[in-house]
């Protein structure tokens, strides 16, 4: 019997050719500070694809400049940023994976010179910049920016979009009662903290028919924050505004000490899956592919998301394929050695 690591996996009109995720990883190596790719990134991206990931998601790319998390970040703010994705897309498929990109906005976690914005002007610790917060005319301008990111996004020919709703950035800062305090219609009920997520679906729901992941921070670790419980109840409401699938993560919205240890997230991610009747991707120190196969196995999750490991090991499908005692097919030009 084939691993169910190796199944296809179908969403909406996207198949995957097995439910390995090369997992969105900030390279911070945009040298020129314009958000545009680099030599760097087409070796980093096609090598993961030569070694027979599923799905390759980009890292967070920007919507705006004062979005970034660092100058030197992947941006998708201008139409100069489509031509570079578009090459780089075209190549990856050319070696059989499909294509995502993660659109983000760092708000008050932007390492930047220029001015940052937030819901609230709180900053991320005391030694951080104090974000400004952020008016309504802002507000409308940036979920125009994300429209706008993902209309690109389209344009370079991705397969699957993802939002960036975790680690403390934008989306995530106005999720989070720890720096939402806004007392507009942005902040107090949870109704009120979805409503930036909520416009920003629906405004790219008008550019966009494919398939719309959104990742999460499902625990803030703070006793005043948000808890997987709560992010079931959004993944629910996620799934009514026609979101396919949560990419669940946890914490970085406020300083916090984290127990990390193998898989450490997954049980976030089987509490979505199960209680929202949600497809879900797990991620956290998931390592080798019998740990990968447990996870999907056991019901806990659909695609796994692998970060660091992809890092050191740009084949990880194939060693986790020896692992399982399944083969898989290796590129044409590596056949011999396969």
């Amino acid at each position: 019997m084939k691993a169910k690591l190796f199944e296809p996996y179908t969403v909406k009109n996207v198949t995957l050719k097995n439910r390995i995720v090369m997992s969105p990883m900030c390279m911070y190596s945009c040298m020129e500070e314009d958000g545009k790719l680099t030599d760097f990134h087409r070796t980093h991206y096609v090598s993961r694809a030569v070694g027979q990931a599923g799905l390759i998601m980009l890292e967070a790319s920007a919507v705006l400049p004062e979005g970034r998390i660092s100058p030197q970040d992947l941006g998708i703010w201008s139409d100069e940023h489509t031509e570079g994705l578009a090459s780089l897309v075209a190549e990856l498929k050319s070696y059989g994976a499909k294509t995502a990109i993660q659109i983000a906005h760092a708000g008050r976690k932007a390492v930047l010179e220029e001015e940052i914005f937030a819901p609230s002007a709180i900053p991320f610790d005391e030694k951080s910049k104090t974000p400004t917060e952020m008016t309504k005319e802002h507000i409308q301008n940036t979920v125009t920016a994300f429209k706008e990111g993902v209309w690109r996004a389209k344009e370079a020919g991705f397969d699957i979009i993802e939002l960036h709703g975790a680690h403390g950035y934008l989306i995530n800062q106005f999720l989070s009662p720890l720096t939402n305090q806004r007392t507009d219609e942005y902040g107090g009920s949870a109704e009120n903290r979805r409503r930036f997520l909520k416009e920003v679906i629906e405004a790219v729901n008008t550019v966009w028919d494919g398939p719309l992941f959104v990742r999460v921070s499902a625990n803030d670790y703070n006793e005043n924050g948000l808890t997987p419980e709560d992010y079931a109840e959004t993944a629910a409401w996620l799934k009514e505004m026609g979101v396919d699938l949560i990419d669940v993560s946890s914490g970085g919205v406020v300083p916090a000490r984290i127990n990390v240890y193998p898989g450490y997230q997954v049980p976030f991610a089987d509490l979505i899956r199960n209680k929202a009747n949600m497809a879900t991707g797990a991620v956290g120190l998931i390592t080798n592919g019998l740990q990968a196969e447990e996870i999907l196995q056991s019901g806990r999750a659909d695609l796994i998301f692998i970060a660091r490991e992809f890092l050191r090991d740009p084949y990880f499908p194939r060693t986790a394929a020896a692992q399982l005692k399944t083969e898989i097919e290796a590129p044409v030009q590596y056949e011999r050695g396969w």
